[in-house]
């Protein structure tokens, strides 16, 4: 899973709490348990994801 930090935090890595992630680059992590609460409360962005389409409106 590939994953960024939101922009302007910084998330420690699982196991390693004085490295992290930043929101300059995506890097490759695991899918444990740790970093999918970080991408479920918005800490972290799966960048593999599939974007979510904005509901067209409809024209009058």
């Amino acid at each position: 899973m590939k994953v960024k930090a939101a922009k302007g935090i910084k998330c420690p890595k699982e196991g390693k709490p004085r490295e992290y992630i930043t929101d300059s680059k995506s890097v490759d992590v695991s899918g444990t348990p740790y970093y999918l609460r970080l991408v479920r409360d918005g800490s972290l962005i799966d960048t593999q994801a599939p974007k979510k389409e904005k509901p067209k409106t409809k024209e009058k």
